[in-house]
Formats: C-alpha cells, sequence, structure tokens
C-alpha cells in the first residue's frame, strides 16, 4: 500500500535577491548570489521549490574588541587581525560565500574613522577579493549613517548588501543605497510587526522589496534563541501564506551574538566541566547557526573558520533533494 504524504500548499514564495554585481552587470564581483526563493518552508523539498541555498559571509572587521577571545583570534590568524583587506583574501580560503565587512572602527569610542575612511576601506576590501560583500556600519546610530551614505557612494554598481535601517534611521540609508544600486537590510527588534511596518516604510520610498533582507535579530543557543526561532518562523510561515510585507530573505549576525557568551569565551580552568573552549566556542557558533537555518535564514553571518566549515557542510547535506 502506498503512503500518501501530506504537502502543505503555500500562496506565494520568498522573493529572490541577488547579491554583488559581476563585470557584465557592472560591477567586480566574481558571482552574483541568488538568496531566498524558497516555496516551502526550510529544506523540505518534498513540498515545493528550494531554489537557492543558505550562504555563509564571513566577518571581517576593522577593529575587533579587545575581548576578542584568543581562541578565535588565533583560528582567524595573528596575520589577518587589524588587516582587512589581508582578512578578506583569506575569507576566500576559509570557503564561506560572502565578505562582511564590519566597519567597528567608525565607532568613536574605537578608531573612530570618517565616513571617507571606512568608504576607502569598502573599496580596499572589494579589490582584494572579489567575493561578494555586506556592509555594517559600527553600531553607533549617529555616525553608521554619514559612514553607510558614504560606503554607497564610493561603491556604486557593487550591488552590495548595507545596513542596517532602523524605523528611527532608515530614510537617508534608503535613498543612498537605492541611488547607488545597492540591497539594504531592514533590522527590527525581535517583533514582527515592527519588521512589517519598517519594510512598509522602506518601499514606499521607492526601494523595491526585491532589494530589501530581514534582519530580525537572533540570539545566541542557550540565551534565548527559542524566541528569536519563534520569530523568524512566524515571518517565514506569514510570508508562504500571503503576507507580502514578509516575503523577503532573512540575515543573521550569529558570530558577533555566540561570542558576547560566556559559554563561547570562557576559559576551560574556570569551567572545566564545560569541555575545551576551543572546541566550545566554534560548536557553539555552528549549533546556533544551524537552529537560525532551520528558522529560514538564508544569510549566516560568521567568525570562526571551523563552524563556518562545519555549517557549509550541513547546508550542502540539507539541500540534497
Amino acid at each position: 500500500m502506498a503512503v500518501q504524504i501530506l504537502k502543505e500548499k503555500y500562496a506565494q514564495p520568498i522573493r529572490t535577491y541577488k547579491l554583488g554585481a559581476t563585470a557584465e552587470e557592472g560591477g567586480t564581483r566574481c558571482c552574483s548570489l541568488a538568496i531566498g526563493g524558497e516555496g516551502t518552508l526550510p529544506f523540505q523539498h518534498y513540498e515545493g521549490v528550494n531554489p537557492n541555498k543558505p550562504i555563509v559571509a564571513m566577518e571581517v572587521n576593522t577593529m575587533i574588541d579587545l575581548d576578542w577571545n584568543e581562541n578565535l583570534k588565533d583560528a582567524i590568524g595573528a596575520q589577518y587581525i587589524g588587516h582587512p583587506t589581508e582578512w578578506a583574501k583569506y575569507v576566500k580560503e576559509v570557503g564561506a560565500d560572502a565578505i562582511y565587512l564590519k566597519l567597528d572602527s567608525a565607532d568613536p569610542d574605537k578608531g573612530n574613522d570618517s565616513p571617507e575612511k571606512c568608504a576607502q576601506l569598502t573599496k580596499d576590501v572589494l579589490a582584494a577579493c572579489d567575493l561578494p560583500v555586506i556592509v555594517a556600519g559600527s553600531g553607533n546610530s549617529e555616525v553608521d549613517e554619514e559612514v553607510l551614505m558614504a560606503v554607497a557612494d564610493a561603491t556604486k554598481g557593487e550591488n552590495l548588501l548595507i545596513g542596517f535601517a532602523e524605523t528611527e534611521h532608515y530614510k537617508s540609508l534608503v535613498a543612498a543605497c537605492l541611488g547607488n544600486g545597492h540591497g539594504i537590510i531592514a533590522r527590527s527588534p525581535l517583533d514582527i510587526n515592527i519588521c512589517k511596518q519598517l519594510n512598509i516604510l522602506i518601499s514606499e520610498m521607492n526601494m523595491p522589496m526585491e532589494r530589501i533582507v530581514i534582519d530580525p535579530l537572533v540570539s545566541s543557543v542557550g540565551y534565548g534563541i527559542e524566541y528569536a526561532y519563534s520569530i523568524m518562523e512566524r515571518g517565514r510561515i506569514g510570508a508562504l501564506t500571503g503576507d507580502k510585507t514578509l516575503s523577503m530573505p532573512m540575515i543573521a549576525t550569529v558570530g558577533f551574538e555566540c561570542w558576547r557568551q560566556k559559554e563561547a569565551w570562557s576559559n576551560t580552568e574556570d569551567f572545566p566541566q564545560w569541555g575545551e573552549q576551543a572546541d566550545r566556542g566554534p560548536a557553539w557558533e555552528a549549533v546556533t547557526a544551524a537552529a537560525c537555518l532551520q528558522g529560514g535564514v538564508d544569510i549566516l553571518c560568521m567568525r570562526h573558520p571551523v563552524a563556518i566549515k562545519s555549517i557549509k557542510r550541513q547546508i550542502d547535506a540539507l539541500m540534497v533533494k
């Protein structure tokens, strides 16, 4: 007797976003990555199409915090830390799909780099490695507005993904991305209604919805991943069932969130029952990334090379139909 598998039918697929522009498309990237496009919940290949596999972007930071874990720094390599262009080249060696350039040196409490210097740093990274690039500010909204506008202007035609647009700070960044052919990351604080409202506000400035990527915020495993996951899942189900204000691909800054938690960075001597820190840290990051994949995340921004390689193997396995 044949067993019939019950299949859900959805109203619409997730929009497809293209990151990066090749020479034929007016840029200098080695490829243009299609992201999103799913017609089902994550990896449910028997129900419909999952045309584009999630991508992994490795973080390249223009100025790391002093409290970055020594094992993490050793895994990346001292020759790359503090040298963004060399670090960008290493991203390709690790096997990541894209670069996640974090302009922390723009923060006045760190490097206090000018918008012009940050724009030049971005251009230098683009020249050093031809992978598609995602650019994020320092997190200081007072300076990021001008910094990201300068970056957008200086990299016209490269089709970067730039963030973050938030409800109180989005207009100038949307205008800069729209005028220079870039995509934009819309960040909302674990709230579906704010997420929808922000997407509507951005689209009302004539930004095509196909150029918006959602960052619903994520927590590390052990620190609220269940709540973050439920927000992602709710958003993805809403999108598939017809809500056009939610039907964009999602991004998650997994590396940043994981390496803030003591389980990832604390010394083995202080918590011997937790196992070796050199193994625990990347495992913490990889497990968080795995949860995000099941929540529907399309772009994982990560730090540790071992975690990146591990999650890429899992993505390849999950994409087998």
